[in-house]
């Protein structure tokens, strides 16, 4: 899909994509999940723009009509981003890395750092890029997976910006957990629509149906873990330490299921649709990016260092109730 056309989506499914918590999170999930089956570059961006919504609806605040949004909350080693007051209202000084599409969206959640601490702030893009005080590094994107959307740095200059919360209030709130479950469920997505190349593979052996079964394991646990998590959620046992949990064992199933899609679809399909289906290895390439917002085992080991508190066991969990049946997405 286009990405003036992918925006516009992610504009009108603003008031309609239920929020985290809001007794409908399944549903959300399963919208991103059908999303990126279909095109992991619509699903980002839209993956983005809806975390935001939730961001701002969280923090009690009003979306602009027609915005488009995004989230710059990474944090680099060699570059900062601050903020300030000047002349009585903030602005942000500084670089900030891994700003996906600055140059198309209207709007973003940015974290800059202040006195008090990383706090988070609404920046209206569009008009930093018409006064410069936004300056998009252009020439900086060299992957080959989720190629149209660009996520180089941005430099900003005296950016007039308006706070989101307080000092420290988007790590602690509840919907961080939430919104990187929101992450899973489009790598999942991601994960069905490579497998999907399995239906056309040339060979009907006893070792090919063993890469099918595979490939349905691996789908079917990162589902359940999604539809658990869902559950949880909206039961509001997703909060505090809890919701760290939950987030790292749910987003550690499904990267691992997913990274075993990957590799088994190549084992059993070889480089032939890697080299000549383009679709499929487009997906290839763009999943393969997009797991790497995973950070494998360091984030397996604060997994476990979560566990090591007295009131955590490990596995487990709230008995839960899960939808059989249908392995979306469809």
């Amino acid at each position: 899909m286009p990405i003036q056309q992918a925006l516009a989506v992610a504009s009108s499914s603003s008031a309609t994509v239920p929020l985290p918590g809001s007794g409908d999170t399944l549903r959300r999930w399963r919208f991103l999940a059908a999303s990126a089956a279909e095109d992991l570059t619509t699903a980002r961006i839209l993956e983005a723009h809806l975390d935001a919504v939730a961001i701002l609806a969280e923090a009690g605040q009003a979306l602009p009509p027609g915005s488009t949004w995004g989230v710059f909350a990474a944090e680099s080693g060699t570059v900062r981003l601050d903020a300030r007051t000047a002349a009585g209202r903030w602005v942000l000084e500084g670089t900030k890395p891994w700003c996906s599409l600055a140059g198309d969206l209207s709007h973003a959640l940015v974290t800059a750092h202040t006195p008090s601490g990383r706090r988070l702030f609404a920046v209206d893009l569009a008009a930093g890029r018409e006064s410069g005080a936004v300056e998009v590094e252009a020439g900086a994107w060299h992957s080959r997976g989720l190629v149209e959307v660009p996520s180089g740095p941005v430099h900003l200059h005296c950016a007039p910006a308006e706070p989101v919360g307080e000092a420290g209030w988007y790590l602690r709130r509840p919907g961080f957990a939430h919104g990187g479950i929101g992450v899973a469920a489009c790598w999942f997505g991601g994960a069905v629509g490579v497998a999907r190349a399995l239906r056309h593979g040339t060979r009907d052996d006893q070792l090919a149906r063993y890469h099918r079964g595979i490939v349905d394991l691996r789908l079917r646990n990162a589902r359940l873990a999604l539809e658990a998590a869902a559950v949880d959620v909206d039961a509001g046992r997703a909060t505090g330490r809890a919701g760290e949990v939950l987030a790292a064992r749910t987003r550690a199933i499904v990267a691992e299921a997913a990274e075993d899609v990957l590799r088994t679809v190549g084992h059993a399909l070889g480089p032939a649709p890697l080299t000549f289906d383009a679709a499929h290895a487009a997906r290839v390439a763009d999943l393969t990016v997009y797991l790497r917002q995973d950070h494998a085992e360091r984030d397996v080991a604060a997994l476990g260092e979560m566990l090591e508190e007295p009131d955590e066991e490990p596995g487990e969990t709230a008995d839960q109730e899960t939808e059989e049946g249908t392995a979306w997405p469809s």
